[in-house]
């Protein structure tokens, strides 16, 4: 084939591609368009914000300084971290020793208590609120760390995904470590761990992501304002007589950083996590 007959063939190859090309421009533009519109109302009076301005405006410093002063911002902000870093940690230890377990350990029994674990995704959470307020009540654990992250350190998606993705865990590797005198314990840690960190990064995302963004059980357990998270703080600015529109999005911002810094520095592993590959 000439140089000429493959210049042409790449220029039409190209030209079919045109349309995907448009296609992918657009939903890229409307992916972004929100976060866009999120730091503009930022930096905008709340009369620009609801005229619909989209410009970058002036009024940031103003309204971070009216953040900071009607609110207590940077303590809201620490009771969501650490609420959400807490139930990360403790929520993909407990779910991945699950999976661990009902994959590489399983029997009958093990598979019909799965199967009922896998009903209780059915189940709404408003179904449960009651019954778990009284819960943590009579247990003294409103307004505390343990009655925010309780009910969600082990949940039925994140054990699926374990056992899903385990499925691909090289037993040999198990086989050959008994043999040379590893515990079961020694397996999990050592070798579990290790080759299951693209799980792992994927279930601290996804898990770090709904603790930070819980508003309404840490809005029926945690009733004291020193005990208030991000979300509740946004929905406390925007839920006055008089909506300050431009400070709320301020907050809006504050409160979508850390999450984007943690899929960001993830994102990788947790694109393998999802899609189950293991190394």
């Amino acid at each position: 084939m000439t140089e000429a007959k493959v210049k042409k063939n790449k220029s039409a190859i190209q030209r079919r591609l045109i349309p995907t090309y448009i296609f992918l421009i657009i939903c890229s533009f409307l992916s972004v368009f929100p976060f866009y519109w999120m730091i503009s109302a930022a930096t905008n009076k709340s009369l620009d914000v609801a005229r619909g301005k989209l410009a970058l405006g002036d009024q940031a410093a103003v309204n971070l300084r009216n953040l900071l002063n009607g609110y207590d911002l940077w303590h809201d902000m620490a009771n969501s971290f650490k609420y959400a870093t807490t139930q990360t940690i403790l929520a993909i230890f407990i779910c991945s020793l699950a999976g661990f377990g009902f994959e590489l350990y399983h029997d009958k029994l093990k598979d019909k208590v799965f199967s009922i674990l896998l009903l209780a995704m059915m189940i709404p959470q408003v179904a449960t609120m009651i019954p778990l307020f009284k819960m943590m009540s009579a247990m003294g654990f409103l307004n505390t760390v343990v009655g925010f992250m309780l009910p969600a350190i082990s949940t039925p998606f994140l054990i699926m995904m374990f056992r899903q993705n385990s499925r691909s865990f090289p037993l040999d590797i198990m086989e050959a470590a008994r043999i040379d005198g590893l515990s079961e314990w020694g397996i999990y840690w050592r070798m579990y761990m290790p080759v299951m960190k693209a799980t792992y990064a994927a279930a601290a995302v996804i898990t770090f992501m709904n603790a930070w963004n819980s508003y309404l059980w840490p809005k029926v357990v945690l009733n004291k304002p020193e005990a208030q998270t991000m979300p509740m703080l946004i929905a406390n600015i925007s839920g006055g007589y008089t909506v300050d529109y431009g400070l709320l999005m301020m907050a809006v911002l504050f409160c979508s950083v850390p999450t984007m810094v943690i899929f960001f520095v993830l994102q990788k592993q947790f694109a393998e996590g999802i899609t189950g590959a293991v190394k």
